[in-house]
């Protein structure tokens, strides 16, 4: 995999490039839509393709490992096969869900043993399973399995769990370059930067992960509850220190308020939830601010949903029309709006590039993130 860095923003750190995978070139900063059980939810994958046009979907490796299970994926030929998509596509390590499942895992040096969600079963995740898993579902780029860290947390804590992160990258390292892809193209191994909120352990795991020299880095562990303030501030130090030449992927992030503040930081990839759940929920993101369509204030809007922006839904109807599917329990709602959302996203991210290649990214930036806070 190879990452080309097209352009700087001199007043910041943001910066424009294109990542350059077997099934096609993502243009950075890129977010990912989360396509959880390889689908992302509410949308049809035609819309995805013609609305939404994202350059790189993400999947997660403990649902699909759990459903539809790893035979029908090998028999499939891989997820790009199985679900018919045919761009990039990234598989986190499921250790986020092991963070999540708090009641239902035991973690070991070994790796960790849970309960699946679905019907109790217990199932165990190591490095080298959490690799060859990744292998058979085929994902572009796949994640070394790593410890997420609740917070707030204690300092010991973070730290073992940092230490316990970077031993099973080592293992993950290992295995990776001992077990060949299945498909005939070319998988890349991310690590991820660990160590809560505390500075020196975030230099420690950044300096250490670096050392792995792989294709990419991610940051993971933020987002998980801490202030926006300390999310921006763990980001840059993380930043200032992983390699300039590679792509930089913060995980689980966020509002578009924070995805324009850390592209700032240099964070070259996103994903998140965000945009899909509470598109579900009638919460719609737009250049003007922040809607919530359930309210009545929208009952008799005529007007467009984002007048500024480029999503299909923009143009075709009206928040009141929203508002009304939403009102009356339709189906159509949650998929417009959010189908609306993920183009948002999708735009917001081409917007930026386009600053950061003109050299005009902070002052676009700073009357960008005001607006995108503002709730209507």
């Amino acid at each position: 995999m190879k990452f080309e860095i097209k352009g700087t923003d001199s007043s910041s750190k943001a910066r424009a490039g294109i990542l350059h995978t077997d099934h096609g070139p993502i243009e950075t900063p890129t977010f990912m839509p989360v396509g959880t059980a390889a689908t992302v939810k509410a949308v049809h994958f035609k819309d995805l393709e013609e609305e939404v046009r994202p350059d790189i979907i993400l999947a997660n490796t403990y649902h699909l490992y759990l459903r539809p299970g790893l035979d029908i994926l090998g028999k499939a030929g891989g997820i790009h096969r199985f679900m018919s998509w045919n761009g990039p596509v990234l598989t986190d390590s499921g250790g986020y869900q092991v963070y999540s499942l708090a009641e239902r895992r035991k973690i070991s040096s070994d790796g960790v043993t849970f309960s699946s969600h679905i019907d109790g079963s217990r199932h165990f995740f190591s490095p080298e399973k959490v690799i060859d898993i990744q292998r058979q579902i085929g994902a572009d780029i796949i994640m070394a399995f790593d410890e997420c860290t609740p917070y707030p947390c204690e300092y010991s804590y973070a730290k073992a769990s940092m230490k316990l992160t970077h031993d099973w990258l080592d293992r993950c390292c290992s295995h990776f370059s001992k077990n060949p892809g299945l498909y005939g193209y070319r998988q890349s191994l991310f690590p991820i930067v660990q160590g809560s909120t505390f500075k020196d352990l975030r230099k420690e795991s950044a300096e250490y992960i670096s050392g792995a020299d792989l294709d990419g880095n991610a940051i993971g562990g933020l987002s998980v509850g801490e202030p926006a303030e300390l999310m921006y501030e763990m980001t840059e130090l993380v930043c200032d220190i992983l390699p300039p030449g590679k792509p930089r992927y913060l995980m689980g992030v966020g509002t578009p308020q924070n995805l324009v503040e850390c592209m700032a930081l240099g964070v070259d990839m996103f994903d998140c939830v965000m945009p899909t759940r509470n598109a579900r929920n009638g919460m719609l993101f737009t250049r003007e601010g922040i809607i919530n369509i359930r309210n009545k204030k929208w009952e008799s809007d005529m007007g467009e949903i984002d007048p500024e922006g480029g999503s299909f839904a923009d143009h075709r109807y009206s928040r009141a029309y929203l508002r009304h599917l939403f009102v009356s329990n339709e189906m159509l709602g949650p998929i417009l709006a959010t189908i609306h959302n993920l183009r948002f996203y999708t735009d917001l991210m081409k917007e930026a590039r386009g600053h950061i290649l003109d050299n005009t990214f902070a002052g676009w930036k700073k009357n960008m993130s005001e607006k995108l806070a503002c709730r209507l």
